[in-house]
């Protein structure tokens, strides 16, 4: 997994399938396949009931007379995989070079396998049981593997999580001077600082200042890069809006809020607080 992060012989091919698929004008579904108002990924939920049906099939074709029952959840898991892949894609279109190569490979297994999972159902439907559960094993195996890739995606890459999360565990309760008011620019995204921690920051009048994170929840792109536009940052990297007021991701591909500051001008100078942080002080990071 580790080498096929950095092979680069398939880039062209990955390259035109990411603008293809970028490509298709979804609209909004677009945002609701990434997951946006779920708080996380909606694909990893999607493949719990192809890989339930087909897991359960090779149970009941184990057992006698189940015949007609491993065939039905087969083909329960053939109709759910669509929408499952569909939102697969639409995550895999927004991530970096090395996760994409991970997953295209983990989306070329789960073609393969409902390649041999459809051979399955066909066999059987003509009578040819023997054959229908030799493929249909198989194509559990190959499931299998490919979720074994996308656990290497989802868990050693990181893609689908949040990554600014660990922000209200590195950040003190309390309030942080951040700078003075006439240093930063009206309308403008700037990096400062809390607790060293990168925060983006913008004025929005004399009295208004407001600040976010400034890593992307999505994959730690820099928000102080970003375009502020109608009350939102956008990030740089895949056109993540956060709305500065609250943080709240108005549009994907993150799934998460940024973690937001509450503000406060005292003699010229910007103090933040991170929003919502429990003051006990209970956070290994505080302590």
């Amino acid at each position: 997994m580790d080498r096929l992060e950095h092979t680069t012989a398939l880039d062209g091919v990955i390259d035109l399938v990411r603008d293809k698929v970028r490509a298709v004008p979804l609209g909004p579904l677009r945002d609701v396949l990434h997951g946006c108002r779920l708080g996380h990924p909606v694909h990893p939920l999607l493949v719990q009931v192809p890989i339930g049906s087909w897991l359960s099939a090779a149970v009941l074709d184990l057992l006698p007379g189940q015949r007609r029952a491993a065939r039905a959840l087969i083909g329960v898991g053939l109709g759910t995989a669509g929408p499952a892949a569909v939102a697969g894609w639409v995550d895999w279109a927004e991530l970096q070079h090395r996760h994409r190569r991970v997953g295209f490979v983990h989306a070329a297994a789960n073609i393969t396998a409902v390649a041999l999972y459809a051979g399955s159902f066909t066999a059987r439907a003509r009578g040819r049981t023997c054959l229908g559960k030799s493929l249909g094993f198989a194509g559990l195996s190959v499931v299998g593997i490919g979720g074994a890739i996308g656990g290497h995606l989802a868990y050693r890459q990181a893609s689908g999580a949040n990554h600014a999360e660990a922000v209200q565990d590195l950040v003190k309760p309390g309030w942080h001077e951040i700078g003075a008011v006439v240093d930063l620019p009206v309308g403008e995204a700037v990096r400062r600082y809390v607790d060293d921690v990168p925060v983006v920051v913008v004025r929005e009048g004399d009295e208004q200042v407001r600040v976010l994170a400034d890593t992307c929840s999505h994959l730690g792109g820099p928000l102080s890069a970003g375009e502020v536009t109608d009350g939102c940052v956008r990030c740089p990297w895949h056109g993540s809006a956060f709305r500065l007021s609250d943080g709240w991701n108005l549009r994907g591909p993150a799934t998460a809020a940024q973690p937001a500051f509450d503000t406060r001008i005292t003699g010229g100078r910007v103090e933040a607080r991170l929003r919502g942080q429990e003051s006990d002080g209970s956070s290994d990071a505080a302590v």
